[in-house]
């Protein structure tokens, strides 16, 4: 993170052994699950009502046809998002001829100098034929994959025309490259992961991404004179699977369907395993009351198949769960044929009996014909035969090649008009309704409960622990430093430091001038800070995350980390300077890393904080998508916020408020 025109304040902390040995923290359970246990009780009430909704649906075909229109609605509600319709410019760079089949790597532009890569097979019959939109999984060779190609040549040898493409950073479309087009970064499920991170500030996502340039390889596979466009189906494997599910949501055009190694409960798998890769999660879908069932369900009736394998790393209990409820869907609609899974023991991946299995059932669907499928071995091409660019790479191919990465930030860029706008004609009260709306900020807020543990006497302050807590909201750890003194100061001081409480706690040279000063000191952890921090083994180290489990699982139901620590904060002021008994500007705050946009947040909807300081953070969202590959962006990202606000524009609600930012740099010692 930038620490760029900060005032640098260096520290030194010497504390004697007294000080040393004593345990700062405050909680009594292993509290590194407390935010998750919260996050997932949450989840897991807004599925409970999902399932309500469900149930009342199943009662009519009526009900249902509400429910599969209200959840398209919602659907395209979070993709917030315009599919171009510019022209595809589409070239097709080599044609390659094979026993059966022929194979043309494409390229075409899904927006302005946005290019994508995909190999498109032709049956060696007279057509029109019946098409496959294929998608790939998480795998770096992507198209190329010796899986997929063996899909899409046993598709093509069938009769089938199948267009195989290249998602974002996979193949030949890798976002993050070095000057020679070689990849920086260690995959696609990281590129999509950080990438995600940046849209989400613009309001946009992966997830649109990926849907929009499959739209566009769909408008060039319909305009291919060898294609029937009444009969087209789309199938993907693993993250190919995902595009798959979000796809059929999505365009009417498709008639067929076979997700594979994808489809499992939402619910579960955050549960289970936690969050999954970027490219597979759009912002309040809980909140929204989406279940992976629910993508499926909007399909119905056409005919979908399930392709799963008994002991994948997809939970295959959750697989069998959204079965279920399809086999109710369809029942209702009276289609219970047009719909089925297909297991084999086996685990991740579109193996033979898999392929198999989709195309007999795309060849009952869209050819009417229910004969028997061999999956005979047929030479392939290799790698180079599927390539579509030159050097391997569009970023090396085109010069004025625009990342995703690129549009986020000229997104942002150009939102700083929309932003200046809503800043000019909006009162304070309008503007303070917006960020309650964007952090998802409860207005109202329950009593505080204040728990003290114990309290010891030092020279010249007391120093107690104490847990505040609020009705069904996560318990705060904090310590109280209360100077003994005739002359208590009207000013309270709020210290969060994002790393632990503890690290302020040891550090007297930082909390004795305010103790000097009369002024009570406590510090603080927010919910999934210091002693509630999860561990850092149960993050995956390739989402560039320490909370992205938390940080996702909040976006996902619908409550953003910096706006749950947002009402954290407002409960230390309320705490330390309750309303009506002290009145206005008594309370300073200072915080670090993720903390302080929250504060910030804090501090333009609660005039009881006098005076703000900042250290080891961000200046504006901007820097996010200034430097996508940095760490732990996740703990800041308030999906959309961007078209409403930066951080300059949220300081500017209060500009009776000061603020500064430090370079606050602690080095500890334990010499006595």
């Amino acid at each position: 993170m930038r620490l760029t025109g900060y005032i640098s304040l260096l520290l030194f902390c010497f504390y004697p052994g007294l000080y040393g040995q004593y345990d700062y923290r405050v909680l009594d359970w292993k509290s590194e699950s407390t935010l998750r246990n919260y996050l997932l009780q949450d989840m897991h009430k807004q599925y409970d009502i999902r399932r309500e909704y469900l149930d009342e649906a199943l009662v009519s075909e009526t009900k249902l046809l509400e429910y599969q229109s209200e959840c398209r609605e919602r659907y395209l509600s979070l993709l917030d998002c315009n599919f171009s319709d510019q022209p595809l410019n589409a070239v097709v760079t080599k044609h390659s001829i094979f026993e059966g089949y022929a194979v043309e790597t494409v390229i075409f532009e899904s927006k302005p100098l946005h290019h994508v890569t995909a190999d498109l097979y032709l049956p060696d019959l007279p057509g029109p034929h019946p098409a496959v939109l294929m998608f790939s999984g998480h795998e770096m060779t992507s198209k190329a994959t010796e899986s997929y190609v063996q899909t899409a040549v046993l598709f093509a040898v069938n009769g089938f025309v199948v267009l195989v493409v290249d998602p974002i950073s996979q193949g030949e479309r890798v976002q993050f490259t070095d000057q020679k087009g070689q990849r920086i970064l260690r995959g696609s499920t990281t590129e999509h992961t950080i990438l995600n991170a940046g849209a989400s500030l613009v309001g946009n996502s992966v997830v649109a991404w990926e849907l929009s340039d499959n739209k566009r390889a769909l408008d060039y596979l319909v305009s291919r004179p060898e294609v029937d466009t009444s009969r087209i189906g789309c199938l993907g494997n693993s993250g190919g699977g995902t595009q798959t599910t979000y796809f059929i949501a999505g365009d009417n055009r498709i008639k067929v369907a076979a997700p594979c190694s994808f489809v499992a409960q939402r619910e579960r798998n955050f549960e289970l395993t936690g969050a999954n890769d970027g490219c597979q999660h759009l912002a309040g879908e809980g909140a929204n009351r989406l279940e992976i069932s629910d993508y499926l369900i909007m399909f119905a009736p056409k005919p979908i198949l399930i392709l799963a394998g008994r002991y994948d790393f997809v939970d295959y209990t959750g697989t069998v769960a959204v079965y279920d409820e399809l086999r109710k869907v369809y029942e209702m609609l009276n289609a219970p044929d047009r719909v089925a899974l297909f297991t084999f023991d086996d685990g991740h991946g579109i193996s033979s009996p898999k392929r198999v299995a989709a195309v007999k059932w795309f060849r009952q669907w869209l050819c009417n014909d229910i004969g028997e499928i061999d999956d005979i071995s047929y030479p392939l091409p290799g790698e180079d035969q599927l390539n579509s660019t030159v050097t391997g790479q569009v970023n090396s191919t085109f010069s004025g090649e625009i990342r995703l990465q690129d549009y986020s930030l000229s997104e942002a860029l150009e939102l700083q008009t929309a932003r200046e706008t809503f800043a000019e004609v909006s009162t304070l009260a309008e503007k303070q309704k917006k960020i309650k709306e964007l952090l998802a900020i409860d207005a109202k807020t329950s009593k505080l409960y204040v728990e003290y543990k114990n309290e010891i006497q030092r020279d010249g302050y007391s120093l107690k622990k104490i847990i505040i807590r609020r009705d069904g909201e996560v318990p705060l750890p904090c310590i109280i430093y209360t100077p003994m003194t005739q002359h208590i100061s009207d000013t309270a001081i709020i210290w969060i430091d994002p790393e632990n409480k503890s690290r302020i706690a040891l550090c007297d040279s930082l909390i004795a001038p305010y103790l000097n000063g009369g002024m009570p000191v406590i510090v603080a952890d927010l919910r999934g800070m210091g002693e509630m921090a999860e561990k850092s083994e149960d993050n995956d180290p390739k989402y560039y995350n320490r909370e992205y489990n938390n940080a996702m699982l909040s976006i996902h139901n619908g409550r953003p980390l910096p706006g749950q620590r947002t009402e954290d904060i407002l409960a230390l002021v309320e705490f330390m300077c309750p309303e009506g008994i002290t009145g206005e500007k008594c309370v300073k705050i200072i915080a670090g890393g993720a903390a302080a946009p929250s504060a910030y947040f804090a501090a333009a909807l609660d005039k009881r904080i006098m005076a703000l300081e900042s250290y080891s953070t961000i200046e504006s969202y901007i820097e996010i998508l200034e430097q996508p590959t940095e760490k732990d962006w996740y703990s800041y990202v308030i999906p959309g916020v961007l078209k409403y606000f930066d951080l300059s524009d949220v300081k500017s609600m209060r500009p009776d408020l000061p603020v500064i930012n430090r370079d606050i740099r602690i080095w500890q010692s334990t010499k006595q």
